[in-house]
């Protein structure tokens, strides 16, 4: 019965993730200016991973797979961010007419 109900828990979560994977192409696709199209695919990808490596984890059971698996999610946790912080300051360094596409901080 537990096992049934893992499982069952295990594939929603992994069907979530694919949405929401699909979700963030579709706004890759949708979204017009390039710091938008960033939003989308940091936001999708965060959110879509947990959710994969979740279901993984749920469906393989707890090994060391899993913990491998784990090991993965942390350090895409810690990078995606990042990565996404980086390609934003350079895009808002290197474009002169930003202020008119999107509101800018000034540091």
């Amino acid at each position: 019965m537990v096992h049934n109900l893992v499982t069952v828990i295990g594939l929603a979560s992994l069907l979530f993730g694919v949405f929401v994977f699909f979700t963030a192409v579709l706004g890759l696709y949708r979204f017009d200016y390039v710091l938008n199209r960033m939003h989308a695919a940091a936001v999708g990808d965060a959110l879509g991973i947990f959710c994969i490596l979740i279901g993984l984890i749920l469906l393989h059971g707890w090994s060391l797979s899993a913990a491998k698996t784990i090991l993965i999610f942390l350090f895409l946790w810690l990078t995606s961010p990042v990565a996404s912080h980086l390609i934003a300051e350079m895009e808002v360094c290197t474009i002169s007419n930003i202020k008119k596409e999107c509101e800018v901080e000034e540091r």
